[in-house]
């Protein structure tokens, strides 16, 4: 077979073909492949250059935008650097500071001195004689202190006299005493409904119900009434495996209700539940008494 041979040619197809069925569809898949091949190639060259194009032109636009942004800072700078040399040529005038004037504080002392009592100019007829010292002393029925001193005044015109004064103490109150708290009661922990390991009587369920049938009495008042019927009964199985608190969680007749407690609070003790981690718990623990009457259904 010669080297120059085109396998895309149409000569070469016919070759293939000759003497097979042409119209079976692989003569026409072959016939355009070479346009498909053609046509893959322009598109792959296509999305080739049209990527090419995209990653500069992204390049470009990057660089244009940090162009831009140098630019804008570069005149930002060149405004701010006006603005500090325009700052830097206004003259600011001297101004001449002047110290106030101190106001001249007068001693306390000083101002007593200066005190001027006035006089009041009234009619002879109405002017009173003041009294005396002494007969101020003796119409003053308060007491003076013999260790008080008249330590003066600076005003000429007044009188001073100092009073001792008679301190009469409180009464004392009377303390009252706090009456002793009551102690607080310890707080009880809590019963669960349910635990890791429920708690279990010795030898199983089958031997709790053989110790509540041998204990068991019917009531003969139930009895002769034909009172029959299950009680639900409901007990706390404390940490320790006893039991604790009963009651009748589902009744039918008092007297089976109170039969049906009576023998749940003589149950020995039980192995007690536990957590998940094996720590003992308390529980609550439910028992049905069954009461039936023979030949009554």
């Amino acid at each position: 077979m010669a080297k120059d041979v085109d396998l895309s040619s149409r000569e070469w197809l016919d070759l293939v073909f000759e003497g097979k069925n042409k119209d079976f569809g692989a003569y026409e898949l072959r016939s355009e492949s070479p346009k498909r091949h053609n046509l893959a190639v322009i598109v792959s060259l296509t999305a080739i250059a049209l990527a090419t194009l995209g990653g500069w032109g992204w390049i470009e636009y990057n660089e244009y935008q940090k162009e831009k942004l140098l630019e804008e800072e570069r005149l930002r700078q060149e405004a701010l650097e006006r603005e500090r040399e325009k700052m830097e040529e206004i003259e600011v005038d001297e101004v001449e500071y002047i110290e106030p004037e101190k106001e001249e504080v007068i001693p306390e002392d000083v101002q007593n001195s200066q005190k001027v009592t006035e006089f009041n100019i009234v009619a002879d007829d109405l002017v009173k004689e003041p009294p005396t010292a002494v007969d101020a002393l003796k119409e003053d029925d308060r007491a003076v202190g013999s260790k008080d001193e008249d330590k003066g005044t600076d005003d000429i015109t007044k009188e001073t006299v100092k009073v001792e004064e008679i301190v009469v103490p409180e009464p004392k109150k009377e303390e009252k005493k706090e009456e002793p708290k009551p102690e607080p009661k310890p707080k009880e922990e809590e019963v669960f409904k349910s635990a890791a390991h429920m708690p279990s009587f010795p030898g199983g369920d089958a031997a709790l119900m053989s110790f509540i049938n041998k204990n068991i009495k019917y009531p003969q008042v139930a009895q002769d009434n034909g009172v029959q019927g299950k009680v639900i009964v409901q007990f706390v199985v404390e940490k320790n495996g006893k039991v604790g608190e009963v009651k009748v969680a589902r009744g039918v007749d008092k007297d089976l209700d109170r039969e049906a407690v009576r023998v749940c609070k003589m149950l020995p003790a039980f192995s007690p539940g536990r957590n998940a981690v094996g720590d003992p718990v308390r529980v609550w623990y439910t028992l049905p008494v069954q009461f039936k009457l023979q030949g009554v259904n």
